[in-house]
């Protein structure tokens, strides 16, 4: 998925696949052991998304936005899963202020969701604000990530933490399963390569074949009309915040297919919303496994 800061609209990543979640039953992070084997394939794809203001309703008033989304993702579960990502926004906000994000990041997960690599560089007009690269590696005890940028660090996090496609592949069996809530904490390397999330994924009922055409990129394409769907947001909270009710950072709202294809995005930023329409679909034939 997709991370921000409102302050510079700095989206932070859609590594996770939307990196994805909304069904009516309660599957939490300690259910499913964090290397459980997955069941669910992911389809290689490169995806472009259009990016517009829908609405908003904060304090801080926007008057337009627009960019674009590259989502480009390959490999197999037995290679792994990399992924391009770029997002280029504007984001005008009255009187002659705009400011021009563009993140461009690079990430690869082991197939079994034992490690995860990530490498990232966030400009604002044009000039670069930070550089993140490390990766992460699930032991016995724990997940232990070695950055190499901002700066050398090593930590260890929690067992239950997932990686993004991994996330992605859980929400996939639970809208399978008929399930509705699932809550996860989630490492994808993004702000600093220390920031780990909470999240709270609610999916929606499921979408038969041929229900509620779409008329978007997906429409074009045959493969994509014999898939289900599901309307699913995913909620982010900051994991270090402690007591009370937390507010989410933001969250993101789209419809996910069986193979882990995402269209019709919602990136709720609190005081904005942002619209993504998936504009150019590419599916690539899977590699088998050797």
């Amino acid at each position: 998925m997709l991370r921000a800061n409102k302050a510079t609209f700095r989206p932070n990543s859609l590594l996770a696949g939307y990196a994805a979640a909304l069904t009516a039953a309660a599957v939490f992070a300690g259910d499913v052991p964090a290397s459980a084997a997955p069941t669910i394939t992911l389809a290689p794809h490169r995806a472009v998304y259009d990016l517009k203001l829908a609405r908003s309703p904060g304090k801080r008033q926007i008057e337009a936005v627009r960019g674009r989304i590259l989502y480009d993702f390959s490999g197999n579960i037995c290679e792994g899963y990399a992924l391009q990502f770029r997002q280029v926004s504007e984001l005008n906000s009255g009187e002659g202020k705009v400011a021009l994000s563009d993140l461009r990041a690079v990430t690869w997960e082991d197939g079994a969701a034992k490690a995860f690599r990530f490498n990232s560089e966030n400009f604002l007009n044009q000039k670069s604000l930070d550089a993140v690269d490390g990766r992460a590696e699930r032991k016995d005890d724990g997940v232990v990530v070695k950055l190499a940028k901002p700066r050398e660090k090593t930590f260890t996090l929690e067992s239950a933490m997932v990686f993004p496609a991994d996330h992605m592949r859980r929400i996939i069996e639970a809208a399978m399963d008929g399930k509705a809530i699932l809550e996860f904490p989630v490492f994808d390397g993004s702000e600093t390569g220390e920031k780990v999330f909470n999240t709270l994924t609610v999916i929606g009922r499921e979408i038969a074949p041929g229900d509620k055409p779409v008329d978007d990129a997906a429409a074009k394409n045959g493969t994509m009309a014999k898939l289900r769907r599901w309307p699913v947001t995913i909620s982010y909270f900051d994991k270090s915040s402690s007591g009370g009710e937390q507010t989410p950072i933001y969250a993101i709202g789209f419809e996910l297919y069986e193979n882990g294809i995402s269209r019709g995005l919602s990136l709720d930023y609190g005081d904005f919303v942002v619209s993504g329409e998936m504009s150019q679909l590419d599916l690539h034939e899977a590699k088998p496994c050797q």
